[in-house]
């Protein structure tokens, strides 16, 4: 049944065709399996379905009888799995599991996520907050989102943005102890240091040129990023943060950036999933959703061309 669908397929771009040879172009095979299946066809119905001549086939009456058939009955079978793939597309449910850095989650995710779970009430969402690459495959991870480099071959990685770090402060503190005009002035006042809540050790502060520097004597350290942007905006200490921290807050004034130009290179933004076997139609979904939103340059910058 297979191969005379085929062959029908085949008969119809031959009937359009002003010859056998154009057919094949169109079909990107060759003139001699056009050939054989139109023959195949005619001794299959016991009828001529073309005159031919050296340089040009026209279709038969019988042939132009059986071409409105095939295509009737083609477009009905054809009709049949787009209806089907459309009732699937529009009932997509199952489990997602996504893992991402706890700012991102925390901040982005919700609203990016709301829109997909209110219009396919049956999609799950597994959400698992690390800041660091996670096992997809013992985690049980569909989409991972990261601030940094993935070169595990496992999965399949795209970058979709630039993570800038900024040097940020409230304005009652920079009009307390004034706006640093170098690093080694930025040295003498109250800095806040991150903690690597996987490991325990302290994240330094990068600048410009391959510089880092990591505070002896922090005026404020934690592990939790968000915690610290709150002791920031309460004008305790300068920090250094991911643009997607602080950015809502700079806008509306409630931060100030300084030292701009000390700042270093940007890192990527990651979106990757696991490249073991086909991809569900909701883990698709998922991810063409998240990559687009995370796109958005209104929310996350994009590299500058030099």
């Amino acid at each position: 049944m297979l191969n005379r669908m085929e062959m029908l397929r085949v008969f119809l771009v031959a009937v359009d065709a002003p010859s056998f040879r154009e057919a094949a172009h169109r079909l990107g095979t060759s003139p001699q399996k056009v050939t054989r299946a139109i023959k195949e066809l005619e001794r299959t119905f016991a009828e001529p379905l073309f005159h031919r001549s050296t340089r040009q086939a026209h279709v038969t009456a019988f042939g132009r009888e059986i071409a409105q058939q095939a295509r009737e009955t083609l477009n009905r079978f054809d009709q049949l799995f787009v209806a089907h793939s459309k009732s699937r597309s529009a009932e997509i449910t199952g489990r997602v599991g996504i893992t991402a850095p706890h700012a991102i989650g925390k901040l982005y995710l919700p609203g990016f996520l709301r829109p997909l779970m209110e219009q396919h009430p049956g999609l799950r969402i597994e959400l698992s907050l690390e800041d660091q690459l996670t096992d997809a495959v013992a985690s049980r991870i569909d989409i991972g989102i990261r601030v940094g480099a993935v070169r595990d071959r496992r999965y399949i990685a795209r970058a979709v943005a630039q993570v800038p770090l900024k040097i940020v402060a409230a304005p009652s503190l920079i009009e307390r102890v004034g706006s640093p005009t170098s690093i080694e002035d930025l040295k003498a006042l109250p800095m806040s240091l991150l903690i690597d809540r996987n490991h325990g050790r302290p994240w330094p502060w990068f600048f410009a040129q391959g510089q880092d520097y990591l505070p002896p004597s922090p005026a404020f350290s934690c592990d939790d990023p968000e915690t610290e942007l709150e002791f920031i905006l309460g004008g305790l200490a300068f920090a250094q943060m991911p643009h997607y921290l602080a950015e809502p807050h700079l806008s509306e004034g409630r931060l100030i950036e300084v030292l701009a130009d000390c700042a270093p290179p940007s890192t990527d933004l990651i979106i990757y999933r696991t490249q073991s076997g086909p991809v569900p139609p909701r883990v698709r979904l998922v991810y063409d959703h998240l990559k687009d939103c995370l796109a958005d340059p209104r929310l996350f910058p994009h590299r500058r061309n030099p």
